[in-house]
């Protein structure tokens, strides 16, 4: 599937019906998930690899990961609504994801691969930490996105985690009025992917 042809599908990925503030749940733009699932494949981290979603909200980096051909799916997301949504996006793309509703910090697997797009931290201080922690404990390989004003520190947190950003670039994610303390229609902020491994070399 070239990136195009992702990119269209994951357009029809439905969004979070009932999003909650508290936990930041912006869904990805169908022309940034698409990208950042291809960057991750042309690394050779998502065709015939475990992928799991952190935060999977509707489903969006899920699906496109089994689309992109990874032998195992699973997005995990705290909130049982974001699940029903991911749930009925599955269905409609024919794919295969398991869902689990749990707390992202309780995920007890192993995986070759983590996709995600945490919490930026607007709301609570660090909440993108116990994300970026999971995904290096379960996961050699994490592709994360993040807002672009904290990858100084989020340079340092990593490399505190024993692992490396082998690549990263930036994306314009523009979040929409969705909630009461939103005083714009809409709102553009610089985010950029994190490319991690915490593999050792020799």
């Amino acid at each position: 599937m070239k990136k195009k042809e992702l990119e269209r599908a994951l357009q029809r990925v439905t969004p979070h019906t009932r999003p909650r503030p508290d936990l930041e749940q912006y869904s990805t733009p169908a022309t940034i998930a698409a990208d950042m699932l291809y960057t991750a494949h042309t690394f050779g981290d998502v065709e015939g690899r475990e992928v799991v979603d952190l935060g999977c909200g509707g489903g969006i980096l899920s699906i496109g990961a089994a689309l992109l051909g990874a032998e195992r799916v699973t997005g995990i997301d705290v909130d049982p609504n974001a699940i029903d949504d991911a749930r009925r996006n599955v269905e409609e793309a024919g794919v295969k994801v398991e869902l689990l509703n749990m707390d992202i910090r309780d995920a007890d697997l192993k995986a070759d691969t983590v996709i995600m797009n945490p919490p930026f931290g607007a709301q609570r201080r660090n909440a993108d930490r116990p994300f970026l922690e999971t995904a290096l404990r379960i996961a050699p390989r994490a592709y994360s996105l993040h807002n672009a004003r904290t990858l100084d520190f989020l340079v340092g947190m990593i490399g505190a985690m024993d692992a490396t950003i082998f690549f990263h670039k930036s994306y314009k994610f523009e979040i929409p009025h969705l909630f009461e303390f939103h005083d714009r229609k809409k709102k553009e902020i610089e985010v950029v992917l994190l490319c991690i491994s915490s593999e050792v070399t020799k």
